[in-house]
């Protein structure tokens, strides 16, 4: 079955965005050649790695609907990640929710309006109330 093995990042301000998510994930950037192209290593091991480039066209309004696929990415202190996105000037799109049986789940918004999720892994979530 197919599974994802790269994602993109498109960015107002390239430089900016990779500022952000390296402070926030640690994540590795390095431009590609002479294009305007950075590849992003986001660690060893499970996952995938991806890319940032320059947005075509309009930054996403800021009260805009999800348009497009949400990269989630797993942390192990969910209210950790949040205080570094908010450091990082990003901002919270949904807040803290359990997903039973599987986490805590945040969505937060990028330094360029991006939508990107964050997860805690918590076997012993509770369901909503």
């Amino acid at each position: 079955m197919p599974r994802p093995v790269h994602f993109e990042i498109h960015a107002g301000d390239p430089e900016r965005a990779v500022a952000f998510y390296t402070a926030v994930f640690g994540w590795k950037f390095e431009r590609w050649g002479d294009v305007p192209y950075w590849v992003i290593t986001t660690g060893e091991g499970d996952g995938i790695d991806g890319g940032l480039l320059p947005r075509q066209g309009p930054a996403p309004e800021a009260s805009a609907p999800v348009h497009g696929y949400v990269n989630t990415i797993g942390v192990a202190d969910l209210d950790a990640a949040l205080g570094d996105v908010n450091r990082a000037g990003g901002t919270l799109a949904l807040p803290k929710n359990p997903v039973p049986g599987v986490g805590w789940l945040a969505y937060c918004k990028d330094t360029e309006g991006n939508v990107f999720g964050m997860l805690q892994p918590d076997e012993n979530a509770p369901a909503p109330e």
